[in-house]
């Protein structure tokens, strides 16, 4: 059973599963299906956060339940109530869980101390922020922790998610490159020197390691990742590419000189970058895609989503993220005056 199916991963997911053999369930609050899954796919309409909803739609029981969308202790608890029906589970988690050795994470970026300074590669045994109610990390941390102390009474594989790409994303981080061209805009700032490097996680690669946890049950947290981790240079070149455009970069040897100008969704003074090792031995994890085989999809699927409306209708969750992305007579300003 599938929870959270027809968004971003659960698609890939659901399709993934399906095609492995498995008797698949696909569950979300509308009850609908991609058009790519098999026709044997059921499907079933239950929200997540309604305890009965979701215990009726396990009913007798399933073998493996996989769970997009759990996000706190309480779901943690939720699930783990359905033990007795559910042989075990694959529930997604992110690196944000992940906090540097004098305790920073990603909540304390805009803090004096700066942002965390991870190992690279960063694997699972770094250390995690402390659970609680203040943040996404923070909830995700306690969701993994209550996970994790189940044990043998719910084996649970939590997979530690970078920056996902695909399509149906509501948060897709390309859409910064992809606008910038669509508007016609010829030159681009990057601080950092075009170098940072924050790990991104394809849905398919996300999709196998399901696959693969699914048919090989234990109490884990494994990172998702895809196997290269592309600057964000590399990125826009790559964008460009897909769009056949060209850009003037403009490279910074630092931060960005305001919040709306050149401060990308990528944009880290260090690099966030994850090892794979656990996965590969664990499950024997290959990744099935790399970064630029993916992008004319994700491309494709954030130019047609944008055809005819505002960025901020198309994708709100993204300005309330990240604020305006798109401030154009502050760049023109900044470019200006640094011209001069």
């Amino acid at each position: 059973m599938v929870v959270g199916a027809t968004g971003q991963i659960g698609r890939a997911a659901v399709g993934a599963l399906a095609r492995d053999g498995w008797e698949v369930t696909a569950v979300s609050r509308g009850g609908g299906r991609d058009e790519s899954w098999p026709d044997e796919v059921r499907t079933a309409r239950a929200d997540r956060a309604d305890d009965d909803a979701l215990a009726a739609a396990v009913g007798d029981g399933c073998e493996v339940l996989v769970d997009m969308v759990a996000y706190e202790p309480a779901h943690a608890r939720q699930l783990v109530s359905l033990a007795d029906r559910v042989g075990s589970a694959v529930v997604i988690s992110s690196i944000s869980v992940y906090e540097d050795d004098k305790g920073r994470g990603f909540d304390t970026q805009g803090e004096p101390d700066g942002f965390p300074e991870y190992p690279v590669p960063l694997t699972e045994d770094q250390r995690t922020v402390a659970p609680g109610d203040t943040s996404y990390s923070t909830r995700k941390a306690g969701l993994e922790r209550e996970l994790l102390a189940a044990g043998e009474r719910l084996p649970t594989t939590l997979l530690r998610a970078g920056a996902i790409h695909g399509p149906h994303c509501r948060t897709p981080r390309e859409l910064y490159f992809v606008k910038r061209n669509l508007d016609g805009r010829s030159r681009r700032v990057l601080p950092f020197g075009g170098v940072s490097r924050f790990h991104p996680a394809s849905v398919h690669n996300i999709a196998e390691l399901i696959r693969l946890a699914a048919a090989r049950p234990g109490s884990r947290a494994l990172n998702a990742v895809d196997p290269d981790a592309p600057t964000v240079a590399e990125i826009a070149a790559a964008i460009d590419a897909v769009m056949g455009v060209e850009t003037e970069t403009v490279l910074l040897d630092g931060p960005p000189p305001s919040p709306t100008v050149g401060d990308t969704p990528w944009s880290v003074p260090v690099p966030v970058v994850c090892d794979m090792s656990a996965a590969e031995r664990e499950l024997g994890y290959r990744a099935v895609v790399r970064y630029a085989d993916r992008l004319p999809e994700t491309v494709a699927w954030i130019e047609a989503h944008l055809a005819g409306r505002d960025w901020r209708e198309a994708y709100p969750r993204m300005f309330q993220t990240y604020g305006d992305l798109f401030d154009y007579a502050a760049e023109d300003a900044y470019l200006d005056a640094l011209g001069a």
